[in-house]
């Protein structure tokens, strides 16, 4: 193979003279951290409610749930993603629209890919919570209830603190899935870790040692996201459930 290797290229300056490529690749990470983390928020707080809804008693706010997660879940992301930049805020009131449109760019993409990262993680996050709260014996539920709490009271102070226990495992799966469907924002312009290993291509002309740099950054997230989750795992155990020893 007639590749000419260069390690030393992360170190060289880059045009603008104000950083080296190894720092823009890190600031890439930066933006894909941030994100991520600012997604998974979401989806964990999205998904815990719909997933609620999806178990609660009745017809409407099961159907509710259960339409959301249809919706996030089986259209494409990447059209999700275009719809949050491109027709949102053409959908707005026209002075929201054209506060929107005036944002920084930076700031126009990141709100864009989070609510797009955000919302579709947050239907997946749903169904986890769904099963967790369904695998529950039933007793749990009217044990609440008779001791006089009210369903709301049973889902917050019963149901959902065992059922997030159980489902650590599948949740640490769709946090991996964030860190990797956040590389989807750099169609829209944003300049998160994968868009600046691109740039560091077209610059240098060096695409072996860009993605292989952005490969070993990408599998240190996922051992760093592993590693917390599995400790959170071992702390939360009970005794008689899912991944409980």
């Amino acid at each position: 193979m007639n590749y000419h290797w260069n390690w030393g290229v992360f170190l060289a300056r880059t045009p603008s003279g104000e950083s080296t490529y190894l720092g823009w690749l890190l600031q890439g990470l930066w933006w894909t951290v941030a994100l991520s983390l600012a997604a998974w928020a979401l989806a964990l707080l999205l998904g815990t409610i719909f997933g609620v809804l999806r178990t609660v008693p009745g017809r409407w706010l099961p159907g509710l749930g259960a339409a959301y997660v249809e919706l996030f879940r089986n259209v494409p992301l990447l059209v999700q993603l275009f719809s949050w930049y491109f027709v949102m805020p053409e959908l707005l009131p026209r002075a929201w629209g054209d506060a929107i449109k005036q944002l920084d760019p930076m700031l126009q993409q990141f709100l864009a890919a989070w609510l797009c990262l955000g919302t579709f993680t947050a239907a997946r996050v749903a169904e986890q919570v769904r099963a967790g709260i369904g695998s529950l014996p039933r007793g749990q539920r009217a044990a609440g209830l008779a001791l006089g709490l009210t369903l709301p009271q049973t889902y917050r102070h019963v149901l959902l603190p065992m059922s997030f226990r159980i489902i650590v495992p599948p949740l640490t799966s769709e946090f991996l899935n964030v860190f990797k469907n956040s590389a989807v924002a750099s169609t829209i312009g944003l300049i998160e870790l994968s868009r600046q290993s691109q740039q560091l291509v077209d610059y240098t002309a060096q695409p072996y040692e860009a993605f292989i740099a952005v490969t070993l950054l990408y599998l240190l997230v996922n051992v760093v996201v592993m590693g917390g989750m599995r400790w959170v795992e071992s702390r939360s155990r009970v005794p008689g459930f899912i991944g409980s020893k």
